[in-house]
């Protein structure tokens, strides 16, 4: 018997088929164990590269997988229909503020310009004090290290404030994340 999640974490992650197995086996792992920890996901609603293994992997698990997915990409990102629950919409925008509204905290797994563009408005939107939520990157195989490196850089000069940086976590592990969630979340088993 499936029981209600008790946080829900959006997941910001490639749609590309083709990728190296250390970031696949890292959705696979992720989507197990935050079903297993009774975190609902709610992630873009693709069933393509990152997207597809995490939704599988959570759903394998009696996990809670909320797809969100603009009506233009159904096709592209090749929706995943098996989802606990699929919210179409008609715009990226839509997706985000979905997204935004339905989470406690934000994971980016590695991913293209579509997954920097929806975890950096997350950061923004911490910026402008919109919300307080924390923001996890998923640092597989040092894919955001060189970011990481970035980021600190931005902030030792003055363009990041202090209040941001902390609400930022780079984890490269599994367990990493699931710790940084339970620091945050306080999440129960």
């Amino acid at each position: 018997m499936k029981t209600s999640p008790i946080h829900t974490v959006a997941v910001y992650c490639s749609a590309r088929d083709g990728l190296a197995q250390p970031f696949i086996d890292a959705a696979h792992k992720l989507g197990r164990s935050l079903a297993e920890q009774k975190t609902a996901i709610v992630y873009g609603g693709g069933g393509k590269g990152l997207m597809g293994e995490i939704a599988r992997a959570a759903l394998a698990a009696e996990g809670h997988v909320i797809g969100v997915i603009p009506r233009s990409m159904i096709e592209r990102e090749a929706a995943h229909n098996g989802v606990t629950e699929q919210i179409i919409i008609d715009t990226m925008h839509q997706r985000k503020q979905i997204m935004a509204d339905r989470c406690d905290a934000y994971i980016a797994m590695p991913g293209g310009v579509g997954t920097l563009d929806e975890i950096f408005e997350a950061i923004t939107w911490h910026q402008l004090e919109l919300h307080a939520k924390p923001m996890i990157f998923l640092d597989i195989e040092g894919y955001y290290t060189p970011l990481k490196q970035f980021l600190e850089h931005s902030a030792e000069l003055g363009f990041i404030p202090e209040s941001t940086m902390a609400a930022i976590r780079f984890e490269t592990t599994i367990e990493g994340v699931l710790d940084a969630l339970t620091d945050t979340l306080t999440i129960t088993q």
